[in-house]
């Protein structure tokens, strides 16, 4: 196995993203919350964006997961979703590139078999995280070549709508069926629900909203407590 996956091998990943309409977007504040991840052990993290990307490498030494949200009018796909972000995440230093692969048209009518071989062709040194929202997605990411297949997308398209809690059946399914390393990612909430997707052949975990989006975990909390009134 390669010795950049051997350090994410059973670990938590942590994601460290604020959009341009949240309180802790900005690359300094990313970097220090990556810092904070490394502090506890963290085994790798997980960013958005050249500059994000950038400072976290400088800020600490572990294995980035990189990725850029970029919205086109004629797709959906929005997870680093054409060569233009692909190549910026590369420079940005990366380790590992992440993006969308389900089997939703992306920008420019371009198919995921084509994109994938072009990611191939001009970075073939690089490894390639597939997001994916079903067991079919997962399996073909694999046979094109991913390097590891994340959950990510499970309950974020039109057609996985119904999901709305982490996907276990798709976990299990992928470990299974895949031959590949499979990360669960996608409303992992709580410690303990982490550590049953180790046991249950996750390769790694991803979380994000619940470490590094203070505004989300302080809403379930405010939740809780206006129930009891």
């Amino acid at each position: 196995m390669n010795s950049l996956l051997k350090k994410l091998e059973g670990g938590l990943i942590v994601s460290c993203q604020a959009l341009e309409n949240e309180p802790l977007h900005g690359s300094t504040i990313m970097s220090k919350m990556a810092i904070a991840a490394q502090e506890g052990a963290a085994a790798g993290i997980r960013a958005n964006s050249p500059a994000d990307i950038k400072a976290i490498k400088q800020a600490v030494d572990l294995p980035v997961i990189g990725l850029y949200k970029k919205i086109y009018q004629d797709s959906d796909i929005y997870i680093t979703p054409t060569m233009k972000e692909i190549g910026e995440v590369v420079e940005a230093g990366a380790d590992i590139i992440a993006f969308d692969a389900t089997f939703r048209v992306r920008p420019g009518g371009q198919q995921l078999d084509e994109f994938v071989k072009e990611i191939q062709s001009i970075f073939p040194s690089t490894l390639l995280m597939a997001d994916v929202a079903t067991v079919e997605e997962g399996l073909h990411a694999v046979s094109l070549g991913c390097d590891l297949v994340s959950t990510t997308l499970a309950g974020y398209t039109p057609y996985t709508e119904h999901v709305t809690a982490f996907d276990k059946k798709l976990l299990s399914i992928l470990v299974e069926k895949s031959g590949c390393p499979v990360v669960a990612e996608g409303r992992v909430n709580t410690p303990g629900l982490a550590a049953e997707c180790i046991r249950a052949g996750a390769f790694a975990v991803v979380v994000g909203s619940a470490i590094t989006r203070p505004q989300e975990i302080t809403k379930q909390f405010t939740k809780e407590i206006s129930a009891e009134k």
